[in-house]
C-alpha cells in the first residue's frame, strides 16, 4: 500500500537551494546528515528531495509539483511578506476545476504549484 511520496528535484547549487527554501519558503531541513549533492526538507506533512546536477540548464527544467494546502491564503500571503516570485502566468486564482491556485519557480525552475480545494 502507497503511503507517501517524495518528489526528487534537480539543484544546480545545493547552498542556493537550501537557502531559498528554508530561508524564504519556511522549510526545514530534513534527516540529521549532510549528503553531498543530496538535500531533503519538509515543511507541515510533505517532503521535497533534490539531487545535484550542475550541469542543468534552468531554462530547460521542467521539473514540478502540485502540493495541496488547506489554507492557501495564508501561505500566498507569507510568501509574498517573504519577497518570493509568483510567477508570472502563475498568480492566485480560483480554476475551473475547483482548485484556487498559485505557483512559484525555485531557483533551479522548478515549477511548485500550490491549491486548495473550493468545491
Amino acid at each position: 500500500m502507497l503511503t507517501a511520496i517524495h518528489p526528487k528535484l534537480p539543484m544546480r547549487n545545493k547552498k542556493v537551494t537550501t537557502a531559498f527554501y528554508v530561508d524564504q519558503l519556511g522549510f526545514d531541513i530534513f534527516g540529521n546528515q549532510d549528503y553531498p549533492g543530496y538535500l531533503m526538507i519538509e515543511k507541515d506533512h510533505i517532503q521535497l528531495h533534490f539531487f545535484e546536477f550542475k550541469d542543468l540548464n534552468p531554462k530547460e527544467n521542467y521539473g514540478q509539483v502540485y502540493i495541496r494546502t488547506n489554507n492557501i491564503y495564508n501561505l500566498y500571503q507569507a510568501f509574498i511578506e517573504n519577497e518570493v516570485a509568483i510567477h508570472p502566468n502563475g498568480a492566485l486564482q480560483l480554476k475551473p476545476w475547483g482548485q484556487k491556485e498559485f505557483s512559484i519557480l525555485d531557483p533551479d525552475y522548478n515549477l511548485l504549484t500550490f491549491g486548495e480545494s473550493f468545491l
